[in-house]
């Protein structure tokens, strides 16, 4: 009999207003992937997290006055079978320097539209990723500490805020 599988991760959840957009994209895109996690941009996952405590995370960003994090994002990309995603086509290196030195990999900062590992939903088509022609800028002001049981939705441990200097 085996336990339950727990996963965490650092993720920045699109706020309001600017959310109102996506979440219409991805109930057509991928209806499961929605119900089991707002729209967000993964910022660090589960393994790069590993022997890091709440006290070290919350030093990490409320602590040294991280500022807000602004990033712009390009039209819809498909990507393994019928998986799309936003881009971000301005922000990345900040987006790299709120990862810190510890993150060991390199993510290319992306909103996930639809999920491969999901079934293809019948809105899943590119015709319905309204993104404006200059794209999509959104700042996020907080990290979120985010943990899934099995195949629950995320919810979030803790959230962190990003404070102007």
């Amino acid at each position: 009999m085996g336990g339950l599988m727990r996963r965490v991760q650092l993720s920045l959840y699109v706020p309001s207003p600017d959310d109102a957009l996506l979440e219409a994209m991805r109930e057509l895109f991928d209806p499961l992937q929605r119900r089991l996690i707002p729209a967000h941009v993964t910022l660090c996952r589960e393994d790069e997290l590993a022997g890091i405590g709440l006290a070290d995370l919350g030093t990490a960003f409320d602590g040294r006055a991280a500022r807000p994090l602004t990033l712009r994002f390009g039209g819809p990309e498909a990507f393994q079978a019928h998986g799309v995603l936003l881009p971000c086509v301005e922000g990345a290196h900040d987006f790299h320097a709120l990862r810190g030195e510890a993150a060991s990999r390199r993510l290319a900062p992306h909103i996930t539209l639809a999920h491969p590992r999901n079934p293809r939903a019948p809105g899943n088509r590119m015709s319905n990723a309204a993104v404006p022609s200059e794209g999509l800028t959104i700042t996020f002001r907080s990290v979120r500490l985010i943990e899934q049981v099995d195949s629950a939705p995320w919810r979030t441990l803790q959230e962190f805020s990003l404070h102007d200097p």
